[in-house]
């Protein structure tokens, strides 16, 4: 018979291990790492397998309880594993039915839009990996793992809001009696702090195109007016576009390349002008008042425009701090190209985040460009769509 000592020394290893107890009870030890408590039994002349829960989540005590509980189950004639399935679909248990449950009670309270959005982002990260699991049996484990492997795509700012999300399930499961604890809450403190460049930003498709419109109508300066319409659709670090610089356009390439003293890595940075991009640098010559600047202050044109100018303008046009912010524009784009699909080393190679590893590092360099002209290309027609509206979304990369 098994001890928890014999469980704790044991390791995955190259195929999976079995590890067994008594009465058809025995632990499988996944090559990934997984400790998973099955239940081999016999019904109707069949061999059949139910799954008990995972170590050390599911102790060995526990795990044999279980047993006991499904051997009874058996002894009046009925099949554990058909009644576990026939409990979760009269319960609606999983952790996907409860969220969907709770969210169709949002739809009472907030938009339409926001629960759809937070319904997608579901769709994406979390269902596929825990959204078929019972939302009691979850542990603090499973859902970091999740998180997990979304902050591995770079966007650390959705994980917290994940978390955030998958909390409110848990209590909603919890008052509905489906669940006794949040794990969420065990979360707190357990991901990578969101970087300054995730200062606050509008994500929703909806309030996206509210936010493009009111720049079309904004009253003030011309060039700022401008530079926030440039700043939407090329994601640069504030510092980078407001002491952007008319030597650095190669307009005939449709290519704005930022000499390395200029970017905050140090490495020389090469941004793939959209259309549209090359329409509003286009409309910045017209109006051009400094031969090194494109977006001179107003004070002196031997000086650029300053860095509250952009921010000055979004509270004018009714945003707060806690909405949208200058670099709110990167964490814009980067969450939704993310959502959407594109590859993480192009969204952080455009982004000019640091690549650790150098050798890496000089490939994207050399041999990405194609992909990053089509991903900004994609990025800018997506924004028009909002700009004017549109509710569907095609900003799937094409890869």
């Amino acid at each position: 018979m098994l001890t928890e000592t014999a469980i704790r020394n044991a390791k995955p290893s190259d195929k999976p291990r079995k590890l067994f107890d008594d009465r058809g009870l025995y632990l499988l030890i996944t090559p990934g790492g997984g400790y998973l408590w099955r239940l081999k039994y016999r019904f109707a002349g069949s061999e059949k397998l139910l799954a008990l829960g995972q170590y050390p989540d599911v102790t060995l005590k526990q795990a044999r309880d279980r047993r006991e509980q499904a051997r009874s189950t058996l002894a009046e004639g009925v099949d554990p594993g058909v009644e576990r399935k026939a409990s979760k679909e009269a319960q609606g248990v999983t952790f996907e039915a409860v969220a969907r449950e709770h969210l169709e009670l949002q739809r009472q309270a907030v938009t339409e839009g926001t629960v759809d959005l937070t319904l997608r982002r579901l769709d994406r990260y979390v269902f596929p990996i825990i959204g078929s699991r019972p939302v009691a049996d979850i542990s603090a484990a499973e859902l970091l793992s999740v998180l997990r492997k979304v902050e591995a795509r770079g966007i650390h700012e959705m994980a917290h809001r994940l978390r955030a999300v998958c909390g409110r399930i848990f209590r909603y499961a919890i008052a509905t009696g489906r669940a006794e604890r949040d794990v969420a809450a065990d979360l707190r403190g357990a991901l990578a702090p969101v970087k300054g460049d995730n200062l606050a930003a509008i994500t929703e498709p909806a309030k996206i195109g509210a936010l493009l419109r009111a720049i079309d109508e904004y009253q003030g300066q011309h060039l700022t007016k401008l530079a926030m319409k440039l700043a939407a659709l090329v994601f640069v670090r504030p510092g980078e576009l407001r002491k952007a610089e008319w030597n650095e356009f190669d307009m005939e390439r449709a290519e704005w390349r930022i000499a390395g003293e200029r970017m905050k890595m140090g490495e020389p940075h090469l941004v793939p002008l959209c259309r549209q991009a090359l329409v509003i640098v286009k409309q910045i010559q017209d109006v051009q008042t400094s031969e090194r600047y494109l977006f001179p202050s107003l004070r002196s044109v031997d000086r650029p425009m300053s860095e509250n100018c952009i921010t000055a303008a979004l509270r004018r046009m009714g945003y707060s701090g806690d909405e949208m912010t200058w670099h709110g524009f990167r964490s814009l784009a980067s969450t939704s190209l993310n959502e959407k699909g594109w590859h993480p080393d192009l969204i952080e190679l455009q982004l000019a985040h640091a690549e650790r590893n150098k050798v890496r590092a000089a490939y994207n360099r050399a041999e990405r460009l194609a992909e990053r002209r089509q991903m900004m290309q994609a990025w800018a027609d997506y924004l028009d769509e909002l700009r004017h509206g549109g509710s569907k979304l095609r900003l799937d990369s094409a890869a």
